[in-house]
């Protein structure tokens, strides 16, 4: 269970920027992000745009998938539900009762390194923060739901990152300059 400060903050971050407009923004993201769907659909069109690294846009986007997953199988273990306080108000629906870790923190960050790695552009600063801010703003995850899926999907970026480096080096491809 959440402690106290973990609903202040989320209660502060609703108060500070839950405005309509920022709630309108939050709910579109979260359709986008809705089982990684958004970002599976961008790593599909990079593969059909990109055909000499198909392959790699396939294991960018496997990669995205295996975060998703792998924030269900965390969850599932986990068992935090979501916030449910007086304080904090829900503005979208969610598909599950449970919160720890975000599967939209998790599936956006692994997007952001790998995707990140094929364009050669640094996307975690322009992607992340308000992904994981749309959360709370939502009122669906604590702040360390968000940290913990973001940390979950760094993590497995990094490791699709390494290995389409890996490709790289066998296949002379250009991936594009780290995240």
């Amino acid at each position: 269970m959440p402690d106290s400060k973990e609903i202040a903050v989320l209660a502060s971050v609703q108060d500070a920027i839950a405005k309509p407009a920022v709630i309108k923004v939050a709910r579109g993201m979260s359709h986008f992000g809705e089982h990684s769907l958004g970002w599976l659909a961008i790593g599909a069109v990079g593969a059909a745009v990109d055909r000499e690294r198909r392959k790699d846009w396939l294991v960018a986007a496997g990669a995205v998938f295996a975060a998703h997953a792998a924030s269900v199988v965390v969850k599932r273990v986990v068992k935090r539900t979501r916030p449910d306080h007086e304080t904090v108000q829900v503005h979208v629906g969610t598909p599950s009762k449970l919160s720890f870790p975000s599967a939209h923190a998790t599936s956006t960050t692994a997007a952001a390194v790998v995707y990140g790695a094929l364009t050669g552009k640094r996307l975690s600063p322009m992607l992340v923060p308000p992904m994981l801010l749309s959360r709370m703003v939502l009122g669906v995850h604590y702040p360390s739901d968000v940290v913990a899926g973001s940390v979950l999907g760094a993590a497995i970026g990094g490791i699709a990152r390494r290995k389409l480096k890996g490709r790289k080096g066998r296949h002379g491809q250009h991936s594009g300059r780290s995240n």
